[in-house]
């Protein structure tokens, strides 16, 4: 009897004690992330609310839809204003996308044999990708002028890959370098062992292994490419321009007076693929996490 009584005590006097103390750390916890939240999306909803208003309200400030109206948007596309957004939109996305396939492609297999072969002065050759990425861009402009201007390629495609490959490709070499080398070697030793050669190994092996890696890798290639601003600003043409040499050069529908409403229409329209490309690559992300567990 008093074994039972004790028993049930106990039962009763545990969540007792857990009901007395408040979990402060989970509450300051949530504090934090919505105060992050919110000082990281208000310019992007002020931007927004701005994009939606009439530009005769644009010095009016407040965090409220209010006058809405679409004529931004359409300032944005109209041509007769010198505005080609469309094609700068196709030209951001030809720039982007070409860096991103080449410095992922070269990526992988540069940080593959970093991370997992044996050869001279690999550490001087990391150490060197790594310091071609903090080389500030602006004192490569004249440069690559110069050099774009000898060989005629000024204002073309590839006087805008070329330099964002370079700027993207450390940055890739680095994160799946770090991923490659956190993989066990015993997974390619049994591949090897079942009788893949070294390259087969990588591909049948590794390379669905680091799908979540090499999507991770592709969302901060694209997006470093898309928002680029300062190489494309000049070594650009009309005809090659991108959208953030384009929206810095906008023009309203009224003369003399700034188009501030027009360039928060075309920031939110640039913004869009990027929400949407990370939404998407987040799927592939956790597939490849799981389809990498289950095999």
């Amino acid at each position: 009897m008093s074994a039972t009584t004790v028993t049930t005590s106990r039962t009763v006097s545990t969540p007792e004690r857990r009901r007395k103390g408040y979990d402060w750390g989970l509450t300051r916890t949530y504090i934090a992330a919505v105060v992050i939240l919110v000082w990281c999306l208000a310019p992007f909803y002020w931007m927004v609310v701005t994009a939606f208003r009439d530009v005769g309200f644009t010095f009016d400030p407040t965090f409220f839809f209010t006058h809405v109206t679409l004529d931004n948007f359409r300032t944005v596309f109209d041509t007769s204003l010198g505005n080609h957004f469309a094609q700068n939109l196709l030209n951001s996305f030809i720039v982007a996308g070409i860096t991103t396939l080449v410095a992922l492609v070269v990526g992988v297999f540069a940080a593959y044999a970093l991370a997992r072969l044996n050869f001279r002065f690999k550490f001087a050759v990391m150490g060197f990708i790594l310091g071609a990425s903090m080389f500030p861009g602006v004192a490569l402009v004249t440069p690559l002028f110069q050099l774009f201007t000898n060989i005629g390629w000024m204002g073309t495609y590839q006087a805008l890959i070329i330099p964002d490959i370079s700027f993207a490709l450390p940055l890739t070499v680095y994160t799946l370098t770090s991923f490659f080398r956190e993989m066990p070697w015993e997974l390619e030793e049994s591949a090897r062992i079942d009788g893949c050669t070294q390259g087969q190994a990588f591909r049948k092996v590794i390379l669905p292994l680091a799908a979540p890696a090499t999507f991770t890798t592709a969302i901060l290639a694209f997006i470093s490419a898309w928002n680029e601003f300062l190489i494309a600003s000049q070594l650009s043409s009309d005809q090659t321009k991108t959208v953030t040499v384009a929206i810095a050069s906008f023009a309203g529908s009224q003369p003399h007076v700034e188009p501030y409403t027009a360039v928060m229409a075309a920031g939110t329209i640039v913004t869009i693929p990027l929400v949407v490309l990370v939404l998407v690559f987040q799927r592939k992300i956790v597939a490849g996490l799981t389809a990498g567990a289950v095999k």
